[in-house]
């Protein structure tokens, strides 16, 4: 079989990489196409290019309502492509088609927000007490940003940095994840089609330990905005100290999802079922610590159990089905490996834990629930494991399930399913994460900032809060008057 090839983006132009590597397809586990392998001079190549670009007429000269137009119109181009660009993100991710194409109407949705944006993020007149002066403060763009993003919802997840940075005036190097970096690459196509100027994004892939190195350390990038795992981050920080570029980390989380005695039970397990088995867990937000009120426990375990073997495993391409594979072969081991060291540890198998007969070739595992029996130590409660591997505690009380909730380091996302109003309002009070959802998972839109707490990263991603982040404030002051100044060895 003929390869597809891939090539990065630099500079407003696809270059014929000089090392590369080839892509598996997870539901086959065989090649499909090559990808560009970027070297430490490619990214070089590219930070220069889109520092040339920041300081350029055809970028710099432009007005925000450009800026947004160029925004809108690539928001555009990627709902009109939405087919092809969902069929490569299934292809090289495992990712199942109908949730790539959801998707990609709301990747488009973003880009449109952040044009409308564009031109309303304003500066302010400071009324400060000296009669003689008048002091305006302007956002400027901060500079260069090197956006990387993971393997998981690319195309999602570079909409969240690219639409604030180039809204707010910056331009990008964004390094797709080695692992499933298609739909980034000819993501590539479409900024070139929106006008962008050459050099305003670039778009590479390679692996960290060059191509991710020489980028978040590079002394003109002057922004890294990151989502992965948090050690990476940690790698991240310490490659950026060196130039003292600011960092947004959107790490990953251990979330969880509280059920009440009181809440709508079936609505919930529908939900509980979708926040943990969607994308195959593969999500930072998987609700993959559940925490169920005990006196219901038992009925509520059977539900989700019955409802987890019905879900429709299979190929990804195939827009009946509800679950694809893993993305790689080593994050099916991991898991593997976690749910042994669980059960041994005394975990109670609900359902799943292994691979499901009739698809050998690809990376499946199936949907997993393990009952812990109480014990929060078990490595599946513990661990993100990026995966369909539901864990199950049980609490007796509210003050119970708050102290549950905040058991862990990471404090990314949660639920909470109840009836009772004033419950919901103490939980979304008293869960340390960034989002709560009651009654609800998985929602998401541009207007509101998205981020996490504690080991699950620094800043926000969404709304207006996000371009503020890719600008840096000047201060101006006027003065405004002719008269001498007093005493020029005073300060004012």
């Amino acid at each position: 079989m003929t390869l597809v090839a891939f090539s990065n983006f630099i500079d407003g132009a696809f270059d014929a990489p000089t090392v590369t590597f080839e892509s598996i397809d997870p539901s086959t586990g065989t090649s499909w196409a090559t990808m560009p392998a970027a070297t430490e001079a490619d990214v070089d190549r590219a930070v220069a290019a889109a520092h040339r670009a920041l300081h350029s007429a055809a970028w710099a000269s432009l007005t925000a309502t450009a800026r947004g137009k160029l925004l809108v119109r690539l928001g555009d181009l990627v709902v009109a492509n939405a087919d092809r660009l969902a069929e490569l993100e299934t292809r090289d991710t495992g990712k199942i088609i109908r949730e790539t194409r959801a998707q990609i109407a709301y990747v488009g949705d973003y880009y449109r927000y952040y044009g409308g944006l564009a031109d309303k993020h304003e500066g302010s007149f400071v009324p400060i007490d000296k009669a003689d002066m008048e002091v305006t403060i302007r956002p400027e763009p901060i500079g260069v940003v090197a956006a990387v993003v993971p393997w998981n919802s690319q195309l999602f997840l570079s909409a969240v940095k690219l639409g604030p940075a180039l809204a707010a005036g910056c331009t990008v190097v964004l390094k797709a994840s080695e692992d499933g970096p298609a739909p980034l690459l000819a993501f590539a196509e479409l900024v070139h089609e929106a006008g962008f100027p050459a050099g305003t994004v670039n778009i590479l892939t390679g692996f960290g330990h060059d191509c991710g190195r020489r980028l978040t350390s590079h002394p003109l990038v002057s922004r890294v905005a990151f989502t992965g795992g948090p050690s990476t981050a940690r790698a991240i920080v310490s490659n950026t100290a060196e130039n003292l570029a600011y960092t947004t980390l959107e790490l990953g989380g251990k979330s969880p999802v509280v059920v009440f005695a009181d809440a709508d039970l079936d609505s919930a397990a529908n939900a509980v079922v979708a926040g943990i088995f969607a994308a195959s867990g593969q999500s930072c937000v998987a609700g993959s610590r559940l925490l169920v009120e005990r006196s219901i426990k038992g009925e509520f375990l059977d539900r989700l159990k019955r409802k987890a073997e019905a879900i429709r495993i299979g190929n990804p391409q195939d827009p009946a089905t509800e679950m694809g594979p893993l993305a790689t072969a080593r994050q099916r081991e991991w898991i593997e490996k976690i749910v042994g060291a669980s059960l041994a540890g005394g975990g109670r198998l609900i359902t799943g834990g292994d691979r499901p007969a009739g698809h050998d070739g690809g990376f499946y595992y199936a949907p997993t629930i393990i009952d812990a029996q109480d014990n929060a130590g078990l490595p599946c409660v513990c661990e993100e494991l990026f995966g369909p591997v539901l864990s199950v505690l049980a609490f007796d009380t509210e003050a119970e399930a708050l102290a549950l909730a905040n058991d862990t380091p990471f404090g990314l996302a949660s639920g909470v399913y109840t009836a009772n109003l004033g419950k919901a309002h103490r939980m979304a009070r008293g869960i340390h994460a960034g989002v709560v959802w009651v009654n609800t998972y998985r929602a998401v839109s541009p207007l509101v900032p998205f981020g996490g707490y504690g080991m699950s990263g620094l800043g926000r991603e969404g709304g207006l809060d996000a371009i503020r982040d890719y600008t840096r404030s000047k201060s101006v002051w006027i003065r405004t008057s002719d008269e001498p100044i007093p005493d020029p060895f005073v300060m004012r």
